[in-house]
């Protein structure tokens, strides 16, 4: 069984970890679920690397043109 990709913005992604990390900080997340949260946590770190790399490469890519 495919599992559908869902595409997230950079925004949704850390506005999602902020949130996240609020709950972890104020110890709102019980423990049963605590590693669920962080591997959450760390898919969107990932998510926001990848989509800040990306924008970095169009830019630099733009400017390239630009020269």
């Amino acid at each position: 069984m495919k599992t559908k990709h869902v595409e997230i913005t950079y925004t949704e992604a850390f506005e999602e970890l902020n949130r996240l990390v609020l709950e972890m900080e104020r110890g709102e997340i019980a423990v049963d679920v605590l590693s669920e949260k962080v591997a959450r946590a760390g898919l969107l770190i990932k998510i926001c690397k990848a989509k800040l790399t990306e924008t970095e490469a169009s830019v630099s890519a733009l400017l390239k043109e630009l020269e």
